[in-house]
């Protein structure tokens, strides 16, 4: 079972590939929804991030004010690293999980880790092959402000909090330039399952 981590910053294009990926067949594993699980009312993770960040982290309804918790750990590296030593263990438990899962269901599945934070997070594990989609940071600060309804210092702030780009690049296997019309990254993905299915 080939497991591809599927990467790229915000604004890069990356879901697009990872849905053009899904059409095809691919099982999609995606982080931000292992993290916002591992997260949900009565977790152990939500638990431990009211511990260490207080009650007021929590709506009325239980849920994790992510607003609030973003606002306390952006800029600040100690209470982001406090935040991720939290959360990171059990996406990589749950993440496995499901890779096993996939595994189990379909031992010749294409399984594909969409993963924004690969560089930060999980660039030495054993991928069979990383994908990064890229697109230079202009055209991304474009697109957080059109399409997001940031500013362009917001949107300047959250590309400087991830890898840089070059980081990102160091891991990839494929570049997919997403600096173009939609077809053009569409395409681009199709060679890519085509060359994961030859290879599976």
């Amino acid at each position: 079972m080939p497991l591809i981590a599927l990467t790229g910053g915000i604004a890069s294009g990356k879901s697009t590939v990872a849905s053009r990926l899904a059409a095809h067949g691919a099982v999609v594993v995606d982080a931000d929804a292992v993290v916002r699980d591992v997260q949900s009312p009565g977790s152990p993770v939500l638990r431990e991030i009211e511990d260490a960040f207080g009650e007021r982290m929590l709506r009325s309804d239980g849920t994790l004010d992510r607003a609030a918790l973003g606002a306390v750990v952006f800029g600040d590296p100690d209470r982001l690293a406090q935040l991720n030593a939290i959360v990171h263990p059990a996406v990589r438990e749950e993440s496995q999980r499901r890779f096993r899962e996939a595994a189990a269901a379909d031992p010749r599945a294409v399984v594909v880790y969409d993963v924004p934070l690969l560089a930060e997070t999980r660039a030495s594990d054993p991928w069979d092959l990383v994908v990064v989609a890229h697109a230079p940071v202009e055209v991304r600060v474009s697109r957080l402000r059109e399409h997001r309804g940031m500013s362009e210092a917001d949107a300047r702030a959250r590309i400087a909090a991830q890898a840089s780009d070059a980081e990102r690049l160091r891991l990839a296997d494929v570049v997919i330039d997403t600096d173009g019309p939609l077809a053009q990254t569409e395409a681009q993905a199709d060679e890519l399952w085509k060359r994961l299915t030859a290879e599976a």
